[in-house]
């Protein structure tokens, strides 16, 4: 099968080359750089299939530009699919599929690395010590042990956080509209209401897909509500969190600490190169600016595992249509959605 895909880097056209190749596929990707949206849909011409990735735009003008061009399947290597619109997937008879599982460590463990370096200033020590500074001013963390971290979202990812918490030492609250029973087996862990989570809780980390539902879950009533200095983790959906109302919470101190590796604005902006530009966003300018603040462009499942699996899924979801066979991560409007990941 023909299939353009869209958004790739060198390393995805590796990782989706070695999948066709180890299935003995035999499909042709056509690779683009550039992101799908509108004014590039035009490209597919000749493909049967599209391959798109959490930042490119298959709103309904993209979706009926694709369908003129003859695309019948839509092949997501990622998780979320809150960039589809499904209504109009279904009118147009396009069917769509992602990757429901690829490795839940590479995400977990990002999160252990970002809040160790925001808690003990990895980043300005490094920094200080590459300019001859030994200085330790400035540099002072706290404990894990002993601490509470409330967990949003408690599905793979979110069980394995709540693992690596547990053997640090720290105390575990979850909260998730559909409560996953392994969570509740880890240490201490327990769930709560999210009003609860937010008033006791030390480090607090998202896991959630977006949905209209929680869309800006972290608002300016629920940043209120968290303990003062709780440290934020989002490394999920950035649209889960109202950027300016985070801003806020920091200028105030309510957030003490702040690690996002997604950003609600993160598709004019994430997997590009813009060292020699100026880049036009005000409120991710002026939050890059904080000394409390790491932000990362969207890494948290870049490891060799993830990407193996995302590419072999991928390939597999593709397979899976051109033959006919039932489409065992197909998403179908309406799916129900959960709050874990």
């Amino acid at each position: 099968m023909k299939v353009a895909v869209f958004s790739t880097e060198p390393y995805d056209r590796k990782f989706l080359d070695a999948a066709n190749h180890r299935a003995n596929a035999g499909h042709e990707f056509i690779y683009f750089d550039t992101r799908l949206e509108p004014e590039s849909a035009s490209l597919v011409d000749g493909c049967q299939a599209i391959c798109a990735f959490v930042n490119d735009d298959l709103g309904s003008e993209t979706l009926k530009i694709l369908a003129d061009q003859g695309v019948q399947f839509i092949a997501l290597r990622c998780t979320g699919f809150n960039n589809v619109d499904l209504s109009t997937t279904a009118e147009l008879g396009i069917k769509v599929s992602r990757v429901t599982v690829y490795s839940p460590y590479s995400v977990a463990e990002f999160v252990i690395a970002m809040i160790q370096m925001l808690n003990r200033k990895l980043y300005k020590a490094y920094n200080r010590t590459r300019d001859d500074n030994f200085s330790l001013n400035g540099l002072m963390g706290f404990d894990l042990h002993g601490r509470t971290v409330g967990i949003i979202g408690t599905g793979k990812i979110g069980v394995i956080l709540a693992q690596v918490m547990h053997g640090f030492g720290c105390h575990l609250l979850g909260y998730d509209p559909y409560p996953n029973p392994k969570f509740g087996e880890v240490g201490d862990a327990r769930y709560v209401e999210l009003p609860e989570l937010l008033a006791n809780s030390d480090i607090i980390s998202l896991h959630c897909p977006l949905t209209d539902d929680n869309h800006h879950l972290i608002n300016q009533n629920t940043i209120a509500q968290m303990k003062p200095g709780v440290m934020l983790i989002n490394t999920s959906r950035g649209k889960l969190v109202d950027t300016k109302a985070v801003i806020n919470g920091i200028k105030s101190g309510q957030i003490g600490h702040l690690g996002i590796d997604v950003y609600e604005q993160e598709s004019e902006i994430f997997f590009k190169d813009l060292s020699d530009t100026i880049i036009q966003d005000d409120t991710f300018q002026l939050l890059q600016s904080f000394p409390n603040v790491v932000v990362t462009s969207h890494q948290g499942f870049f490891t060799e595992d993830a990407m193996n699996g995302i590419s072999t899924t991928t390939v597999t979801n593709i397979t899976d249509f051109e033959q006919g066979n039932p489409l065992k991560n197909e998403v179908k409007p309406p799916e129900r959605v959960t709050v874990s990941v």
